[in-house]
């Protein structure tokens, strides 16, 4: 089957237009998981994610139909609340199909307590636990974007595993399953031991979407199909972008690749649930990306996923006096100081580029020079993020470079919300 699928890819090369216009470094080799069980129902794949403001969404896949069904509860063990959900599964091509991907939601849930959960009912043989987000500050957020499936993306899991957070935040740019869809598999297995812990929100890049003329007309299938996002409970109709809380913070995902323009569903949406924020229930407000809307580096410059975007955009976003903006894409890692329309703005969001999660392509090393006065820092290596939202009107952003396999601070600097600076309100 991998010979079939390295021969689909490299008859795909050919077809499809190659979008990369500079030279990035090797990288680790990519890491190849099989399932850790047999047991055809055994689940495997497991994440969860935010659902409204008291519930989690348990999402796993195995080989054969199960029940799609959850027990859970506060002690390992005993399981007093039990949920019923949905089933899917898709195919891609004529040689993939995916196995049977079941999504269930949980709760009410008692907030900043540990649930023991089993997926597939009772008979389950597999216990496994997760913590739900606290109800008073502080917060903390992992961030790291363009993961991948390499030795490198599992550096950065292992750092990530040692920072106790709430939450895991992923600008998009997933697998890098490229239209090889039992990397999507590998992916789900090597995310599990943290995604099955803490909640995951992500949003989608363009390597989800795996769109081929004539073969496969249908864009981001195993995306949708497999990370599942809230985005009905926050009024929108795409899992491509969607709105959540965690307290005091509303984040605001947005889809790089679907349409943008003013009057598209998405701009609409924006408008509305920009308006429906209350800034005294969550003080913090912050946005996640994929095309970066400011960025020095040689990557990715001019591509009107960011370029049309930011135009139509980013005045919705600065009105809203949104705190901070977080992207992918680019293969490094840079801070901007509050930027509006390409120049400093202290009632701007603070922008950062964090694709740096360990992906394949290796990093985008060149900068342009001279530094632009707005750029803080930047730095092509991997890592990932550490966001303390300690309290409304106070937050420290650190960035952890991979060095080898020792998580280094390289980056840190202490935020003020927009709501709590009285020469910004409008």
């Amino acid at each position: 089957m991998v010979k079939v699928w390295n021969l689909v890819a490299i008859m795909l090369s050919v077809l499809l237009p190659h979008v990369s216009s500079y030279d990035r470094p090797a990288t680790r080799k990519n890491i190849v998981m099989h399932p850790s069980s047999n047991d055809p129902v055994s689940p495997e794949q497991v994440h969860i994610s935010l659902v409204g403001p008291d519930k989690m969404r348990i999402s796993w896949i195995t080989k054969n139909s199960v029940m799609p069904t959850v027990v859970y509860g506060t002690t390992s063990g005993e399981y007093e609340g039990s949920a019923n959900g949905t089933s899917s599964s898709y195919h891609y091509l004529l040689i993939y199909r995916s196995g049977q991907i079941n999504d269930v939601v949980i709760g009410p849930l008692k907030p900043n307590t540990i649930y023991y959960y089993k997926c597939g009912g009772q008979s389950s043989t597999q216990e496994f636990n997760f913590k739900t987000p606290p109800s008073q500050f502080p917060i903390r957020f992992a961030v790291a974007g363009d993961l991948g499936t390499t030795e490198w993306s599992k550096s950065t899991l292992d750092h990530v595993s040692k920072w106790e957070h709430d939450v895991f935040i992923l600008p998009g740019d997933l697998s890098y399953a490229d239209l090889l869809q039992p990397v999507w598999d590998t992916f789900g297995r090597m995310v599990q031991p943290l995604a099955s812990k803490r909640p995951w929100m992500v949003t989608q890049g363009n390597h989800e979407v795996e769109l081929i003329p004539v073969l496969h007309r249908q864009s981001f299938t195993a995306y949708n199909n497999r990370w599942r996002m809230p985005f009905e409970e926050s009024g929108s109709t795409s899992n491509l972008y969607y709105s959540f809380n965690v307290f005091g913070v509303h984040f605001i995902m947005l889809g790089s690749y679907a349409d943008f323009e003013p009057g598209s569903d998405q701009y609409q949406w924006l408008e509305k649930d920009l308006k429906s924020i209350d800034r005294k229930t969550t003080p913090w407000l912050m946005a996640v990306i994929h095309a970066p809307w400011y960025n020095t580096n040689e990557a990715h410059q001019g591509e009107k996923e960011s370029v049309d975007m930011k135009q139509s955009m980013e005045t919705l976003l600065y009105n809203a006096r949104v705190d901070l903006v977080f992207a992918g894409h680019v293969h490094a890692y840079e801070r901007f100081n509050r930027v509006y329309e390409d120049k400093f703005d202290k009632c701007g969001p603070v922008y950062i580029n964090i694709g740096d999660g360990g992906n394949k392509e290796g990093l985008a090393k060149n900068y342009r020079d001279p530094t632009p006065a707005i750029s803080l820092f930047r730095e092509a290596s991997f890592g990932h993020g550490q966001l303390v939202v300690v309290n409304a009107s106070h937050a420290q952003w650190k960035w952890q470079r991979n060095d080898d396999d020792v998580s280094v601070e390289k980056d840190s600097v202490w935020l003020t919300s927009l709501s709590a600076d009285s020469s910004c309100q409008i």
